[in-house]
């Protein structure tokens, strides 16, 4: 344990200081003597994490000595307290060190000759007697400019070091300054789980550290109020909509590490009274008794089911048209004018999305599902309707595009969100003028981003969902595809029969043996599926790296950075993505090859990295799952840049947390994606997330050819494990009332 005291001083220079974390080296005249640790010109070094100073202040440190194997003794502050300045002359280097815009050494002068070391108190208390100074040669504009600069500068100095006391760094306590302003303080004292619900980047755990740091109870109402209110959201975070009441209050309890369930109902009960959480009594999923929503998902859930409700009422134009239809010579002369066969199956998926308001087409890949949903566009322009098609992701549309020869959008596109105002152009004011809207990869829609959707079609619009069902569900909460298709109102197409397969190919054979229970082919004998065994997940690790820089690219000529996919199972271990990301980044571009780097936090960018953004960011029209390479780094303005499909954006140090290395990413990740070769490992130690459509998704985002590296007993687990983790969501309830 170190000894803490406190040592006080003015600050001479500031060697560094590091705007992302606080850390500073700051070299301080001190006020007392210490001849061990004061350098010839008579400072001491003073290091830590720190609002931001300036020369001539005058601060208490608290803090310990320590020995640098470097640079000697210095004093180690663990909290900082800036004093005011005891002398005129501290005063001046103060006011002049370009804290505050508009004060520089020759204003700051006359206003200490006028005040002398009552300046601060005059500053703080009194600024109009600016105004009365007869040497001070501004015009009042002017001082009342530095005097709103003043109180701006001292308020969030205040706050910064009020944060600082609890363990607040530098950049998210800026964060909360930008949210809250001048009112942080009494924000925080109100109650600091707030900060959870309204600020960028603080959950629940992070609130909480500061909360109980505050002085905060364990079970204070505030803190298990928020506590269910953050358990509910990692229900959501796993695919719920909602959650029983008993186990939220379960979850909660263990969340919180609290054993009072009474106290924890208690708030939930208050929670549910001012509507920050809210209730639904009908069944729902088989569960019995109250199903506790977060607000969003139970109107969403609510609206959702209304909207596509009304669409299965009345005709449409497009039904209407329809009714004089032969159907028979329409789709053959369809089909001939497009040189293309097409199933009874394929043909009735057609006729169904013009006949029905809602129609489903589901099926594996090579199964002709491209082939039927350009048939039913087609049918479209040939009766002319006007139809719009959307995906959830920027990859998948790009993809849809370049299937159909139509342009294709993201959702969020299509309706037309607005970053700054966070809402749509088009919705339920406003619906998207079409007659019909076709979304690709359906799957991946989650609840919110469906009923989204749904507010901007009219009712007689009609909807037309592709995409696998046996595919990961969405990453958000709900399982829309899933409860639509069993809902009974819509016509669902589920085509089985496989078309694309070239001669000595398994990638589409063993994507389909998989989603039937069966092992796939691992003989080794096709072209483009391989089985690499090795039991040992640090001996597979490598080996994945051996095979994605070196074997790969020796055997299909292709580019082992952009071409080559490594997605695992899961990010722990030493095969989980981050593992994998470390080894492959270091053997594909190490620091001893890479042009420039900048290490920011605990990673370490480079020119020519594998990058993903990891939201949507509308200002830069960058999507979640986008993937780029790191062109260049700018030191001096602070900035990386990034070729991305789309051409270059640029990220500022502060914007890289939406960024992740992406040599190896998770399988969620990888959805709505193809690529040239995907390398997998699947390993026994994956077991908790070895499931069918897991595997099953990996390997139907290879275009080329599918490298699977682990053991055949780990496949064998994958396969036979078939049991989808159960969501709770009432959409299919609410469309199929139970009887």
């Amino acid at each position: 344990m170190f000894n803490t005291e406190t040592i006080t001083g003015t600050i001479e220079r500031i060697t560094y200081f590091n705007s992302e974390n606080g850390y500073s080296v700051l070299k301080i005249k001190p006020e007392g003597k210490f001849p061990k640790a004061t350098a010839h010109d008579g400072t001491i070094a003073v290091v830590g994490s720190m609002p931001e100073l300036g020369v001539g202040e005058r601060v208490e440190f608290a803090g310990y000595w320590i020995e640098d194997s470097r640079y000697g003794t210095q004093f180690k502050a663990e909290r900082v307290t800036p004093l005011p300045p005891s002398t005129n002359e501290g005063i001046i280097a103060f006011l002049s060190s370009g804290l505050v815009k508009g004060l520089g050494p020759r204003t700051a002068e006359r206003i200490v000759e006028a005040f002398g070391k009552e300046t601060i108190h005059i500053l703080d208390h009194e600024p109009e007697r600016l105004f009365d100074m007869p040497n001070l040669k501004k015009k009042k504009r002017e001082i009342e400019e530095l005097i709103t600069a003043w109180r701006s500068n001292q308020s969030v100095r205040n706050t910064m070091i009020f944060l600082q006391g609890y363990g607040v760094s530098s950049k998210m306590a800026g964060r909360i300054y930008e949210h809250y302003g001048a009112a942080t303080i009494s924000k925080m004292q109100e109650n600091p789980y707030m900060l959870a619900d309204e600020v960028y980047g603080i959950g629940f755990i992070r609130a909480d550290e500061i909360a109980r740091s505050m002085g905060m109870p364990q079970d204070s109402p505030e803190r298990l109020r928020a506590g269910l209110v953050y358990a509910l959201s990692q229900l959501t975070r796993e695919g719920h909509t909602f959650a029983p009441r008993a186990e939220l209050v379960s979850k909660a309890a263990e969340l919180l590490k609290v054993d009072n369930l009474a106290r924890i109902e208690a708030a939930l009960s208050q929670e549910l009274f001012t509507g920050g959480l809210m209730r639904d009594e009908e069944v729902k999923s088989g569960i019995r008794e109250e199903a506790i929503y977060l607000p969003e998902y139970l109107i969403a859930e609510t609206s959702a089911s209304e909207k596509l409700l009304a669409m299965t009422k009345g005709e449409s134009p497009i039904q209407k048209a329809a009714r004089d239809v032969e159907w028979r010579s329409f789709l053959s002369e369809l089909a001939q004018a497009n040189h293309v066969d097409l199933t009874d199956q394929q043909q009735g998926a057609v006729k169904a999305a013009l006949t029905q308001s809602i129609s489903v087409l589901t099926g594996g890949p090579g199964t002709g599902k491209t082939t039927t949903l350009r048939m039913v566009i087609n049918a479209l322009e040939a009766l002319e309707f006007d139809f719009a098609l959307a995906c959830p992701t920027g990859r998948a549309a790009k993809r849809m595009s370049e299937a159909t020869g139509h342009s294709a959008s993201t959702i969020h596109r299509l309706l037309g969100f607005t970053p700054s105002e966070g809402g749509y152009q088009f919705d339920e004011g406003n619906p998207l003028d079409i007659d019909m809207l076709i979304v690709d990869e359906s799957s991946m829609i989650d609840l919110l981003l469906f009923n989204d959707l749904l507010k901007a079609l009219r009712p007689e619009t009609h909807l037309m969902l592709v995409g696998d069902v046996d595919q990961l569900p969405s990453v958000g909460a709900g399982s829309v595809l899933q409860d639509v298709i069993y809902s009974e109102q819509a016509f669902v197409t589920r085509l089985e029969l496989i078309f694309r397969q070239q001669e000595d190919s398994q990638i589409v054979l063993n994507a389909h043996r998989i989603n039937h229970g069966e092992q796939p082919n691992l003989t080794n004998k096709a072209t483009d599926f391989f089985f690499f065994s090795e039991d040992d997940p640090a001996e597979a690790a490598k080996l994945v790296v051996d095979i994605v820089k070196n074997r790969l690219p020796a055997k299909f000529g292709v580019n082992a950075v952009t071409d080559v996919q490594v997605i695992s199972p899961m990010y722990r271990g030493p095969s989980g993505v981050n593992a994998l990301n470390e080894m492959l980044q270091q053997a594909l571009n190490s620091s001893d090859h890479a042009a420039a780097e900048k290490k920011i936090g605990s990673r370490v960018f480079r020119k020519g990295d594998k990058v993903m953004q990891t939201r949507n960011n509308y200002d830069k029209e960058v999507f979640n799952g986008d993937i780029g390479i790191i062109t260049g780094i700018d030191f001096d303005g602070g900035a990386i840049e990034v070729a991305i499909d789309t051409g270059y954006v640029y990220y500022e140090w502060s914007e890289t947390d939406e960024l992740i290395h992406a040599y190896c990413i998770s399988t969620h990740r990888s959805q709505g994606s193809e690529y040239p070769i995907v390398v997998m490992p699947v390993m026994t130690q994956h077991y908790m997330m070895l499931q069918r459509n897991l595997i099953y998704t990996a390997i139907t985002r290879a275009k080329q050819a599918v490298v699977l590296v682990g053991s055949r007993k780990a496949v064998a687990m994958a396969v036979n494990n078939n049991r989808v983790a159960t969501r709770y969501s009432g959409l299919l309830d609410r469309l199929r009332p139970l009887k």
